[in-house]
């Protein structure tokens, strides 16, 4: 892969693989979505990831990643914003246990709200999009990892950063999609056990909540 302004191809591809497999905001959110909206819902929350991979490589070809490793003090407040983002949503899991309880007293007296799934898929998507431009873990990726294994001295500069996205592109997707399958099965098990999906909830927004001090503190 030399021959396209690549380094090290197979050490990249071991090092994507392991670090998308380790859990994280992203996937945690495209697991969650599949298993609360369903599995159309959690295909637009892995789109956005998808896009939002993409654009963080754009800018790092533009030249935002210089920039940022330039000045830590611009980097510290994007690292707050996407604390503050990842509290805002775990605070919003947390919430639903309390809205789903008062779903089911509504739904004995016939009261409720629908939501149609135009709304619902919309709202994922720029929740997921923004999650995935805000996550912390996805720009110390391409600040630190990403841009080792290009080569700067190869021209044209853009077609080793549109290999090495398709690669990453392609590895997310796989992983994502898996997760979206299993958001099915588990979502199928909660139907049937109710305390269950509550337990559930409670981890995922504690989950969330706790990678949001985890930054705050970093």
């Amino acid at each position: 892969m030399e021959n396209l302004g690549i380094l090290q191809f197979w050490t990249f591809v071991s090092g994507v693989i392991v670090i998308i497999l380790l859990p994280g905001p992203n996937s945690l959110f495209v697991l969650k979505t599949s298993i609360s909206r369903g599995a159309q819902a959690a295909w637009q929350a892995l789109a956005a990831v998808l896009l939002g991979d993409a654009l963080l490589i754009l800018l790092a070809y533009l030249g935002v990643a210089s920039l940022l490793l330039a000045s830590p003090e611009l980097f510290r407040w994007v690292r707050y914003l996407g604390a503050a983002y990842l509290l805002y949503l775990g605070v919003q899991i947390l919430l639903s246990l309390r809205q789903h309880k008062a779903s089911a007293d509504n739904s004995t007296t016939g009261a409720g709200t629908n939501h149609t799934p135009h709304n619902i898929s919309g709202s994922v998507f720029r929740k997921s999009l923004l999650l995935s431009l805000t996550n912390p873990k996805a720009i110390l990726f391409y600040l630190s990892f990403f841009i080792q294994f290009i080569d700067y001295s190869y021209q044209p500069a853009w077609l080793p950063y549109l290999v090495l996205a398709l690669v990453l592109e392609l590895v997310s997707l796989c992983y994502l999609t898996v997760l979206i399958y299993a958001g099915r099965a588990i979502a199928g098990f909660f139907r049937h056990q109710p305390l269950a999906a509550k337990a559930g909830n409670l981890l995922l927004g504690m989950l969330f909540s706790a990678f949001a001090i985890r930054l705050v503190w970093a």
